[in-house]
C-alpha cells in the first residue's frame, strides 16, 4: 500500500496545492489538495502531471566535470575544492565584478536565492540576475518609483472587485492568480461583474470576455495614452483620490491634455464607442488591472506598464480594496535598489542599472562577458535555472558561456547550460527537499506552505542550499562555528536560537553570514539547508511581517517566529501565515511623499513621442520581415523547461507554429504543413497550425521547446528567434514583437 503525501506544484508561481501517492519509495500519482487554502482543490494538467517532471531521463547523479567535448565524474570534495580555487584565482586576478550569480527564480523553492546571493556579496560582487529582470524589469522599476519599492508589486484584488481588467494576459491558460481559470469565468458569467480583456488576439481568455479591446500588435502604450486623454476629455477623472493619494499629477495631466485620441485608436486598430465605454466602467466600477507578458515584454515595455499604472491613478484604483493592493509578504521578492544612488553598481558594457528588485536583466549578460573590459563577466555561478532556453538569444548565450573562464550549473537535469558548464553539480529535486515560495498573490491573507521531502533523494544529490554553503565553506567565508553551538542543535529550537544570539553577539562578522551558519548547524542535524534558513528568517522577521502574522492569530512574542514555524510543521497542506491590514491599504507605500508619485522625468520624452503620426510610422514593418511574431505563447501544453519528457504531450499539438486563416491562405499555407519561421536572429522549423485564435499579421510560437531530451531535441527553441539586444531600454526583452517571415520549410 502507498501513502498520500501533502506537498504542492513546483512549475509555476501559483503552486496549487497537490496530493501524491508514493508506492515503493517512487511518486506515482497526482491529485489536487483540497485543503490546500489557496487553491481549494484546484490544479492544472501541468500539476498533475509532474511526475514527469520527478523522473527525467537526463537525471543528474554524481559532481561532473569537463574533460574534452564531455564530462567525466568527480567526488564532491574535488569538485568544490577546484571550484574554490578557480574562483579565488579570478576574483584575485581580475575583482568582484568578474562574477554573477544566476538563479533564485525557481518556480518550486526560493531559500537557494538567499545562500546564493549571500555567496555573491561576501565574494563581493552585486551581480545577480534573474528571471524577474528577464520579465518584469520596466514594470518593477516603475513600482519604485511611483509606490516607493521595486518590491511592491500591486496585485490585483480580484475578490473585492466587480470589474476584471486583464492586459496582455491570458489567465486561462497561464494563471497568474490563484485558481485564475475559475475566477475568470466567474467574472465574465456573473451578471454583476465584468470582464474586460485587452489583447490582440481573440486567447481563450478573450474569448469567455465581456469586452475584447482587440488591440494591434504594439501599439498598448498609446492605447493607454489615449484612455487616460479620453477620461480628462469625459472629466471622468477620480479627482478626489488624485488630490488626496497622488503626488506630481499636476505636472503630467498636460501629457494627455489636447491629445487626438481618435487618431490614436484608428492606428490602434480600435472602435471609439467600444473604448469609450471601457473608460466609463474604469470611472465608475470597482476594478483592478491584471497586465502580464503581452504588456511587459511587449513593444514599449516600460512605457506601457508606467502608462497603466498612471490609467490605474487617474481612476483612483491603488491602495483600494478591489483595485490593485500591495499585499502582505513573508520575504519580499527582492531588493530595491535604486539606481540614481551612485554606490548602485551598473553593469559595464551596457550600463545597465538592477532595475527588477535588485536584479540585472539576463538579456545584457552575453554582452558583458564579451566585452573587451578589464573587469568583464568571467565566472557565473548558475543555479537552478536554464538561460539556454529560457533566456533570449541562445546563439549569444553560447558564444558568450563558451568565452568564460568559469561556468558552474547546480540543477536536477544536465540541461542545455549544463552541456556548457565547467562543472555540473546535482540537485536534489523538489519533491525530495525542504523548501517554499515566497510569491505573494493574496490578498490580505498572506499564505506559505512548506513543502518537505516525499521521497528520498539518489544518494549523491544535495539541495542546490547546501551546495552554496559547502562553495562558501571551502572558499573561508564561514566563521568557526564553536562546539556548544553545534551541540545546541541537537537540542530544543529555542535553546538552539539562544546559543545561536549569543554567538552572533560575540562573533558580529557572522551575522551577514547568519544562512550559512544555520545550515551548518541545524541544516546538519536537519539535513536541508533550506529548512534552516526558513526557521532563522521567520526568528528575525521584520516588524511588518510581525503584525501581519499577529492579524493571522499568531501572538507576538519572541518566539512568535518558531510558532509559526511549527505550525508550518504540523500543517504540510500551508497556512495563513499572515494578514495585511486591509483596512489601511495604503500602508505599503514608501515613496517620500507617502502618496504615489507618478511624475517620472525619464520617461517623459517617451510618453510625448506617443502620436499617432509616429507610432503609424514606426509600426511599419520591414519587407523582409511583414509579420509580428510573438515569441512565448501561454499554453496548457508548456511550462518554462522544467518538464522535459515530452510523453506528459503524447498526442496534443503541444509546439506549433500558429497563424490566422487569412495569412494562411495569403501565404498558400495549410494546416499541419512544415513552415520556416525566420527572424533577425534566426530560423526554426515546425509544424503550422491554422487558428481563428490569432490575429491576422501575428504568429505565434510557445516557449519552453527546443530541449534536448533523450539524444533528440523536441520542439522549436523560441530564443534562436530572439536577439538579445532586441530589447527594452531598461533590459526587458521584446518577445511579444518580433519581425519574422514564414514560409514552406
Amino acid at each position: 500500500m502507498g501513502e498520500w503525501h501533502k506537498t504542492g506544484c513546483v512549475l509555476c508561481a501559483q503552486n496549487c496545492g497537490l496530493e501524491v501517492l508514493v508506492e515503493d519509495g517512487r511518486m506515482v500519482k497526482v491529485r489536487p489538495d483540497k485543503a490546500n487554502l489557496r487553491s481549494q482543490g484546484y490544479a492544472c494538467r501541468k500539476g498533475l502531471n509532474v511526475i514527469y517532471h520527478q523522473y527525467p531521463a537526463d537525471r543528474l547523479t554524481t559532481p561532473l566535470r569537463r574533460k574534452g567535448d564531455g564530462f567525466e565524474p568527480i567526488s564532491w570534495d574535488q569538485a568544490l575544492d577546484e571550484i574554490a580555487e578557480k574562483l579565488q584565482s579570478i576574483l584575485g586576478d581580475h575583482g568582484p565584478r568578474s562574477l554573477a550569480y544566476m538563479g533564485g527564480s525557481a518556480q518550486g523553492g526560493h531559500m537557494e536565492a538567499g545562500f546564493g546571493l549571500g555567496l555573491l556579496r561576501a565574494l563581493g560582487s552585486k551581480y545577480y540576475y534573474s528571471s524577474a529582470g528577464q520579465e518584469f524589469s520596466g514594470s518593477w522599476w516603475v513600482f519604485g518609483r511611483m509606490l516607493g519599492k521595486q518590491y511592491n508589486v500591486a496585485i490585483p484584488d480580484e475578490h473585492a472587485a466587480d470589474m476584471l481588467v486583464g492586459w496582455g494576459w491570458n489567465g486561462m491558460q497561464s494563471h497568474q492568480m490563484a485558481r485564475a481559470p475559475i475566477v475568470l469565468k466567474e467574472f465574465s458569467k456573473n451578471s454583476d461583474k465584468q470582464l474586460v480583456v485587452v489583447d490582440p488576439r481573440k486567447s481563450e481568455t478573450a474569448a469567455i470576455a465581456n469586452i475584447h479591446l482587440a488591440v494591434r500588435p504594439g501599439t498598448d502604450a498609446l492605447l493607454a495614452r489615449a484612455m487616460i486623454a479620453l477620461i480628462l476629455e469625459e472629466r471622468w477623472q477620480n479627482q478626489a483620490y488624485l488630490d488626496a493619494h497622488v503626488e506630481g499629477w499636476d505636472r503630467i495631466r498636460p501629457w494627455f491634455e489636447n491629445f487626438d485620441v481618435k487618431g490614436a485608436l484608428k492606428v490602434c486598430q480600435l472602435d471609439f464607442d467600444q473604448v469609450r465605454e471601457v473608460c466609463q466602467l474604469m470611472a465608475t466600477r470597482r476594478w483592478c488591472l491584471h497586465p502580464d507578458l503581452g504588456i511587459y515584454m511587449g513593444r514599449h515595455s516600460t512605457l506601457n506598464s508606467y502608462l497603466l499604472c498612471t490609467l490605474g491613478a487617474v481612476c483612483g484604483i491603488f491602495g483600494v480594496r478591489g483595485g490593485n493592493v500591495i499585499p502582505g509578504m513573508v520575504m519580499p521578492m527582492g531588493f530595491h535598489a535604486d539606481e540614481r544612488n551612485p554606490k548602485t553598481w551598473r553593469t559595464l558594457a551596457t550600463d545597465m542599472p538592477p532595475v527588477a528588485a535588485g536584479s540585472f536583466p539576463p538579456a545584457v549578460m552575453p554582452e558583458e562577458i564579451l566585452s573587451d573590459h578589464p573587469e568583464r563577466l568571467r565566472a557565473v555561478l548558475v543555479s537552478a535555472c536554464n538561460p539556454l532556453r529560457a533566456y533570449p538569444d541562445t546563439h549569444a548565450y553560447e558564444k558568450a558561456f563558451g568565452e568564460l573562464d568559469l561556468l558552474v550549473v547546480n540543477d536536477m537535469v544536465m540541461s542545455e547550460t549544463a552541456r556548457l558548464a565547467h562543472y555540473v553539480l546535482p540537485c536534489r529535486t523538489f519533491y525530495e527537499s525542504w523548501d517554499v515560495t515566497f510569491f505573494p498573490w493574496t490578498y490580505p491573507e498572506v499564505f506559505l506552505q512548506l513543502r518537505r521531502p516525499i521521497v528520498d533523494p539518489p544518494e549523491n544529490c544535495l539541495e542546490a542550499s547546501q551546495i552554496l554553503t559547502r562553495l562558501a565553506d571551502r572558499m573561508g567565508l564561514i566563521p568557526d562555528i564553536p562546539e556548544t553551538l553545534a551541540a545546541a542543535a541537537e537540542a530544543d529550537r529555542m535553546t538552539f536560537g539562544a546559543k545561536l544570539m549569543e554567538f552572533g553577539a560575540a562573533v558580529p562578522e557572522a551575522l551577514p553570514r547568519m544562512p550559512f551558519v544555520l545550515a551548518k548547524t541545524l541544516g546538519r542535524v536537519w539535513d536541508s539547508a533550506a529548512k534552516a534558513g526558513l526557521w532563522g528568517l521567520l526568528m528575525t522577521a521584520p516588524k511588518a511581517f510581525r503584525k501581519n502574522a499577529a492579524r493571522a492569530g499568531f501572538e507576538t512574542g519572541f518566539d512568535q517566529g518558531d510558532r509559526i514555524f511549527q505550525t508550518l510543521l504540523d500543517k504540510p497542506e500551508g497556512i495563513w501565515i499572515g494578514k495585511a491590514d486591509a483596512d489601511n491599504p495604503m500602508d505599503g507605500i514608501r515613496t517620500p511623499s507617502g502618496k504615489i508619485e507618478v511624475f517620472i522625468p525619464e520617461l517623459e520624452a517617451g510618453v510625448l513621442a506617443l502620436t499617432p503620426e509616429k507610432e503609424a510610422e514606426d509600426l511599419t514593418l520591414p519587407e523582409d520581415f511583414p509579420l509580428v511574431l510573438n515569441a512565448g505563447r501561454h499554453m496548457k501544453y508548456n511550462i518554462n523547461t522544467m518538464m522535459r519528457n515530452p510523453e506528459w504531450n503524447r498526442g496534443k499539438r503541444a509546439c506549433t507554429v500558429a497563424i490566422s486563416p487569412a495569412d494562411a491562405e495569403t501565404l498558400g499555407l495549410s494546416d499541419g504543413a512544415s513552415v520556416r519561421v525566420t527572424t533577425e536572429a534566426g530560423s526554426e522549423v515546425g509544424e503550422l497550425q491554422v487558428s481563428d485564435q490569432v490575429r491576422q499579421g501575428m504568429v505565434l510560437v510557445p516557449h519552453g521547446f527546443g530541449l534536448i531530451y533523450d539524444g533528440e531535441v523536441y520542439g522549436i527553441n523560441a530564443n534562436n528567434l530572439t536577439k538579445n539586444t532586441h530589447r527594452d531600454p531598461l533590459g526587458t526583452p521584446l518577445h511579444r514583437f518580433v519581425p519574422c517571415r514564414i514560409e514552406a520549410a
